[in-house]
């Protein structure tokens, strides 16, 4: 299920998320099989952007990597978004998202 969520693509990795905020606290909760995404709480309200900005941090360090390395290529204003995620292998990815696969 997880292979869905998580692909390959020439410039890193693609990750299909499904972004729930203003949580109690950011957390990655698996894999949502009806969606073919990761469910992915925020402590952010969606808000001015905030709740984007907090996915973005929080995943960065849930991957070990910069800031930077991470964005959000489509759904900014939705629920349902394509993180791109840039030095890591598919494999490192569900790995340090402890989602299984690899």
């Amino acid at each position: 299920m997880a292979e869905s969520a998580v692909r390959k693509s020439p410039r890193g990795v693609l990750l299909d998320v499904v972004v729930t905020p203003n949580a109690p606290r950011s957390e990655v909760r698996g894999i949502d099989p009806w969606r073919n995404a990761v469910q992915v709480r925020v402590g952010a309200k969606a808000q001015g952007g905030a709740a984007n900005e907090e996915l973005v941090r929080f995943m960065a360090g849930r991957l070990q990597i910069p800031i930077p390395s991470v964005q959000i290529l489509a759904g900014r204003t939705s629920r349902r978004k394509t993180l791109g995620v840039a030095g890591l292998t598919k494999e490192q990815v569900l790995r340090r998202l402890q989602l299984g696969g690899a």
